[in-house]
């Protein structure tokens, strides 16, 4: 063999190794796939995901379900360049930069626990949006999430404390305490009348100055809700709170005579605030795909996301545009009867 073959065979065999070698190195990048849907209206691994207890109930038939995305990646178990160069060619799949999912400052772990507390508060939500559609009256209070160390609420306040009243005003919100906390310097006190495991108490603490000055007592609030009867969902390790939408709709089913759907095979995606407002999600294409794989024909889509949804919505799948649940509800009434109109995604 001539020099020039064995030099030309070393150089294409170390190009290939290189190449192989290349392939399998991690990537930061992260695939997202359609992921499992579940019926709101059905059960999961033998258990119902709604479940209701001190409210008549009545039996249903349809699928009104819930779709997901699956991720590949993240830190600490990124894929390899050969994966993300098969997810670029895969239609019903996306590569995104890693930092899209996971931001720098987060761990997978923290990630994770963001998405499981985001599911939390937007089932407490949705079963809020259902009532408020439904007229079924029920009240919120204002609670304490997290003390901050080191600043004056600590050892002052306890988690899970109800904020009745600042300085004699009632907690109508989050923002009217912050406002009347607000209204002090720093170093003044301010008398907060708290629900603690049932019993009225006062707190006192002084206001300490945040980096830009405002007042601040180091406590964070969200809003509990009071429910006249139990809802308890029931998703496994499904997060984020991409869902509220479809539990809203899987609460009302339930708790009014009849099949909402008809029998039919529903899906859909949204978030849901406590007054029924419907908002946009991640993952669009992915989610319609996994609603078609698992049979719906229907896809309730919040409207800001109809342009995306109408670049790649699947054969066979009707985009129905909806910003409020009482738009979901008329669009479901459209497709069970079959007749009148309800708005649907415009063409991009």
């Amino acid at each position: 063999m001539s020099r020039r073959a064995l030099t030309l065979m070393v150089a294409g065999f170390l190009t290939l190794m290189l190449g192989v070698v290349g392939a399998l190195l991690p990537v930061p990048y992260v695939v997202l796939s359609p992921g499992p849907t579940e019926n709101t209206i059905g059960d999961v691994k033998g258990k119902p995901v709604i479940s209701i207890e001190g409210r008549p109930t009545y039996p249903t038939s349809g699928k009104l379900s819930l779709v997901t995305v699956a991720y590949q990646g993240g830190p600490g178990n990124r894929i390899d360049l050969f994966s993300a160069l098969r997810g670029w060619v895969d239609p019903t799949v996306a590569v995104v930069p890693e930092e899209t999912i996971f931001p720098p400052t987060s761990t997978a772990e923290e990630v994770e626990q963001q998405n499981s507390q985001e599911m939390t508060n937007s089932q407490d939500d949705a079963t809020a949006a259902a009532l408020t559609e439904l007229k079924i009256p029920y009240t919120s209070v204002v609670s304490v999430a997290s003390i901050q160390k080191g600043l004056p609420a600590d050892g002052k306040f306890k988690t899970g404390d109800e904020i009745v009243s600042v300085d004699g005003v009632p907690a109508a919100d989050r923002e009217t305490v912050s406002a009347a906390v607000r209204k002090h310097k720093a170093g003044e006190k301010v008398n907060f009348t708290v629900n603690r495991a049932d019993q009225s108490t006062t707190v006192t603490v002084p206001t300490a100055a945040a980096e830009d000055g405002t007042p601040i007592v180091g406590i964070t609030m969200q809003i509990r809700y009071k429910f006249p009867f139990k809802v308890k969902i029931n998703v496994g390790d499904v997060g984020g709170p991409s869902a509220g939408m479809m539990f809203s709709l899987g609460i009302m089913d339930k708790l009014t005579p009849g099949p909402m759907t008809g029998g039919k095979a529903i899906a859909g995606t949204g978030t849901i605030t406590p007054e029924g407002r419907v908002g946009p999600i991640g993952g669009i294409q992915q989610k319609m795909v996994g609603a078609r794989k698992a049979g719906a024909t229907v896809f309730l889509t919040p409207a800001d996301n109809c342009a995306e949804a109408m670049k790649a919505v699947p054969d066979g799948l009707r985009l129905m545009r909806v910003e409020t649940l009482h738009d979901a509800v008329q669009a479901i009434d459209v497709v069970r009867t079959g007749s009148g109109t309800a708005p649907s995604c415009p063409a991009s």
